[in-house]
């Protein structure tokens, strides 16, 4: 059972995370958002209209949840702040004019080829303004039977959890301690103690 179990790395749309994850990558490669004239990501056909149609929605969300399915928006945000947490989904941050600017430069490509919707995959190619491009690949979501997350990284998350949830983070830190050892208990007691 577990091999079909999945854990979003991000609070938004899903078939998002792999382009985050490519927008993420390109920062790490050094590429500034004023190097960029032009990012296209390919894309299956059946995302569209989720997540990359009204265009003009796309590039400037309302709200943070119609962020959550900007797939421009989230992948700049993930540029910028290397992460796409619930900080990046406040109103603030949805109205950051610089990363609404890079928002604008991300287009979509319908390729016919996309495994959508047996598989969620990530691709951009970034043009930059010397003319040269860089080109991304993310084959599926992390998260999945075929890229678990690290131990680590659903630790963070879970205190990300926690305290956007209003939980102080000892209370959290007890909660994960608790449940590690919660099966070799005789009863569930010690979950008491976390109820509201």
């Amino acid at each position: 059972m577990t091999e079909t179990l999945a854990f979003k790395p991000y609070p938004c749309g899903t078939m998002t995370h792999p382009y985050i994850d490519c927008a993420k990558r390109l920062f790490a490669r050094g590429i500034k958002p004023e190097d960029v004239s032009e990012i296209v990501c390919e894309v299956g056909e059946g995302t569209v209209h989720r997540l990359w149609e009204p265009l003009a929605v796309k590039y400037r969300p309302p709200t943070p949840y119609a962020a959550k399915f900007s797939t421009p928006y989230c992948m700049a945000a993930g540029f910028f702040d290397g992460r796409a947490g619930f900080a990046q989904f406040t109103q603030a941050r949805i109205a950051d004019p610089q990363v609404l600017a890079l928002t604008s430069k991300i287009r979509y490509s319908i390729n016919p080829n996309d495994e959508y919707p047996r598989n969620f995959t990530g691709h951009l190619r970034a043009t930059l303004a010397d003319g040269t491009q860089r080109e991304i690949r993310r084959p599926y979501m992390r998260g999945g039977v075929h890229a678990p997350l690290p131990q680590a990284e659903l630790d963070a998350k879970f205190m990300d959890n926690v305290l956007y949830g209003g939980w102080r983070r000892e209370q959290g830190e007890r909660l994960q301690q608790g449940s590690r050892a919660l099966f070799s208990q005789p009863s569930m007691a010690a979950l008491t103690e976390f109820r509201s």
